[in-house]
Parts: C-alpha cells; sequence; structure tokens
C-alpha cells in the first residue's frame, strides 16, 4: 500500500509516495539522496542514522515514513546555513572526527541537546550521546567540542 505523505526536510518543502513500510532511512538516502543520515546497524543500536523529526533525535532505522507526515526534519545536510553551525564548527576545532561515520548524528545530538539545554555539564553530554557509538574518538573530543561550543554561545 502507498500513501502520499508531505514534511519539510532541511527547509524544503517535500511531497513523497512511500509505501507502508518504508524505512525514513531509505527514504532519506535513496530516495532524497541525502547520505548524510548513515546506514549503521539497521537495528537502532549504533545511532548512525540519527536525524532530527520536530526538534527531537530520532533513530531513522526504526521509523517508518509515513510517520512522519507533517513534520519538519533535519539532517546533517540541513543544520548550516551559509556557513557552518557552531557545533559543526566546534568539531573542527577541537578535533571531534576521525572517520566521520558517526560525525552527522553526532552533530545533531550536539545541536539537539544545546537546543534543549544550553550548558551541559560533561556528564549531561555523555548521556545524551550515548546512543550514537563511535569506534574511532573515543569520545573525549566530541564532548570536548559540545562543551566548548556550549561556553562559547554562553559568551554571547
Amino acid at each position: 500500500m502507498k500513501k502520499e505523505i508531505e514534511f519539510t526536510i532541511n527547509g524544503k518543502h517535500r511531497k513523497i509516495i512511500v509505501k507502508s513500510n518504508d524505512l525514513l532511512l531509505n527514504v532519506i538516502r535513496e530516495d532524497l539522496g541525502l547520505t548524510g543520515t548513515k546506514y549503521g546497524c539497521g537495528v537502532g543500536e549504533c545511532g548512525a542514522c540519527s536525524v532530527l523529526v520536530d526538534g527531537e533525535p530520532v533513530l531513522s532505522c526504526l521509523k517508518l515514513a509515513v510517520t512522519v507526515d507533517g513534520k519538519e526534519i533535519v539532517t546533517a545536510e540541513g543544520i548550516a546555513g551559509d556557513r557552518l553551525h557552531p557545533v559543526q564548527e566546534a568539531f573542527l576545532k577541537y578535533g571531534a572526527i576521525q572517520c566521520g561515520f558517526c560525525t552527522p548524528a553526532m552533530v545533531l545530538m550536539g545541536k539537539a541537546l544545546l537546543d534543549e539545554n544550553p550548558n551541559p555539564t560533561e556528564e549531561e553530554i555523555r548521556e545524551y550521546i550515548k546512543g550514537v557509538l563511535c569506534r574511532c574518538t573515543g569520545y573525549t573530543n566530541i564532548v570536548k567540542a559540545i562543551k566548548k561550543c556550549a561556553e562559547k554561545r554562553e559568551k554571547l
């Protein structure tokens, strides 16, 4: 069974026909060509497929596309405007990137956390990002980047 859904993704209104069992991850990657959202485990364990739906982190490999009808989605490609988002800048500045596979999801998690809690502790940052697995960095620089981004924003 197919259904037409409408949503906004990265600021652009989209209308698309999906099957009732299409996963949001596949629609984002295959139908819309936004490959920043990664396929990792396919069972919601690694977090690489995380996107923001109405500002909340969601595992797109577990989310049916039909459930985002009328929603706003942000992927890694949509976090920046004319320049890098402050979280992206902090990831670059503090070396929070190695292989880059988890980076899009980590950046989105950092943004969502700072939107929710503008001045998180290190413990709160670690708790918030724990659903996105990183096999390269040991998380230290990721936590540092998010914390430094919060401190910089606080000074503005």
